[in-house]
Formats: structure tokens, C-alpha cells, sequence
């Protein structure tokens, strides 16, 4: 069942958003039900994790002084000298 919504945006990004479902050929209202849609969904599929994911959990294990970071930029670096 569908709800009316009113929301008070700013009138720019209203514009934007109407020539972009224009382009995409929805409905404004179609366009937010999706983003929303996806963006709850996205929020729930992050708290899941699969079989396969929790399968492969420790299988690589990484030095205790590891630095993400710095240890990628250096990696970068002698890559592309």
C-alpha cells in the first residue's frame, strides 16, 4: 500500500533529481522509493554474513604490526617508480 510522503528539500537538489528521473524515465517517487529501497537493504545485507564469508574468516593472517595503510602506499610506491 502506498503512503504519501512530503519532504522539504532544497529546491536545487529537487530540479536535479527530476531531470535525472526524466533521463531515467521514472517517477520522482519511484526514483526515492528505490534509493531508500537499496539503502535499508544495503544496511541488512552489512549485519549478514554468509556461509562462504564466515568459512574463509582467518584463513589469512596478517603480522601483528601490519599498517594497512602504509604498508599499501609502500607497495604503491615501488610499484610505479
Amino acid at each position: 500500500m502506498d503512503t504519501k510522503l512530503t519532504l522539504k528539500l532544497n529546491e536545487g537538489v529537487i530540479e536535479k533529481a527530476k531531470e535525472y528521473a526524466k533521463a531515467k524515465k521514472i517517477s520522482l517517487s519511484d526514483l526515492i522509493e528505490n534509493y531508500l529501497q537499496k539503502l535499508t537493504d544495503e544496511e541488512k545485507s552489512k549485519k549478514k554474513i554468509t556461509p562462504l564469508v564466515k568459512s574463509l574468516s582467518g584463513v589469512v593472517r596478517l603480522p601483528k604490526d601490519f599498517k594497512e595503510k602504509s604498508d599499501y602506499t609502500e607497495y604503491l610506491t615501488n610499484k610505479y617508480k
